[in-house]
């Protein structure tokens, strides 16, 4: 419960509780570690386009560097890096993009980084 709340308090004190990844990692690993977007299901904006889809992102890339996928999560970061770097945000952090936009443009950027 109480890193629950500092990870809400750090994603908020960041700008926007959609841009935070968190984890419960095993460093043993002995057992499974869980990777999530802090924000949880957000079910207040379900169906609206409006949530930040970043935190999903990171919290994949944190996923694969777990994994020893590094390049992929690297390549991942670089990807979201570019695309709110050019300014395609959603409205929690001053944007106006979708959360459809801005996964496309992640995506895009990922395939286009692959060339």
């Amino acid at each position: 419960l109480h890193a629950d709340i500092l990870s809400d308090l750090a994603g908020a004190l960041a700008g926007s509780l959609g841009i935070a990844p968190t984890a419960n990692i095993d460093p043993e690993r002995r057992f499974p570690s869980m990777f999530e977007p802090i924000h949880g299901s957000a079910f207040d904006i379900t169906g609206k386009g409006i949530a930040n889809p970043v935190a999903a992102f990171w919290t994949a890339a944190q996923m694969l560097d777990h994994l020893g996928e590094r390049e992929g999560s690297a390549r991942l970061m670089r990807a979201v890096a570019q695309v709110t770097g050019a300014g395609i945000l959603t409205p929690d952090v001053g944007g106006s993009a979708t959360t459809r936009e801005v996964t496309e443009a992640v995506c895009d950027a990922i395939h286009s980084s692959n060339v």
